[in-house]
């Protein structure tokens, strides 16, 4: 098994967005915050911090992208970020995306 930050970061984001273990992991994260037992004590200078600070900025990071996704979600704005204004159109509201190609 190859160990990796990616995929230590990949398995807290899904155990994060996953309903049923969200709260339980944000507890866990800030037990782990205030908690004397680290992968690298606090009490080293520099190095103590490190960890600490990685872990907030992944929660913080995450548990805001989740209260805006709701809040989104909530308001009906999930794939409408700009209101189609033509007057005229016969477009049904659906959003397509097309790659574009320059030709020489």
């Amino acid at each position: 098994m190859k160990f990796s930050i990616q995929s230590l970061y990949t398995w807290y984001r899904n155990l994060l967005r996953n309903p049923k273990y969200r709260w339980w992991v944000i507890l866990g994260t800030l037990v782990y915050l205030v908690s004397p037992i680290d992968i690298a004590p606090d009490f080293i200078p520099v190095v103590g911090q490190i960890d600490d600070v990685f872990l907030l900025t992944l929660l913080v990071s995450e548990v805001s992208g989740l209260v805006i996704e709701g809040w989104k979600a909530r308001k009906g704005d999930v794939g409408s970020e700009v209101p189609n204004s033509t007057e005229g159109s016969t477009s049904t509201g659906s959003t397509i995306d097309v790659d574009a190609v320059s030709v020489k």
